[in-house]
C-alpha cells in the first residue's frame, strides 16, 4: 500500500497537468524569415574583427 502523502502527490500532479491541459495557449504571429539570401550592398566593407589582449607578466 502506498502512504498518504504519496497518493496525495500524484493527485497534486494530475491536477496541475490536468488544469495546464486545459489553460488556453495564446499564439503570436511571428513573421516569416526570407528564403533569399542577404544581399551585400557598396557601403559594406569587409572589416577585420578587432580585439585587444592584455598580457600581464
Amino acid at each position: 500500500m502506498l502512504d498518504a502523502f504519496i497518493i496525495e502527490e500524484i493527485k497534486r500532479r494530475e491536477r496541475l497537468r490536468r488544469e495546464n491541459y486545459e489553460r488556453p495557449v495564446v499564439e503570436l504571429p511571428l513573421p516569416v524569415p526570407d528564403d533569399r539570401p542577404h544581399r551585400r550592398t557598396d557601403t559594406e566593407e569587409d572589416k577585420p574583427s578587432r580585439g585587444v589582449v592584455v598580457i600581464d607578466l
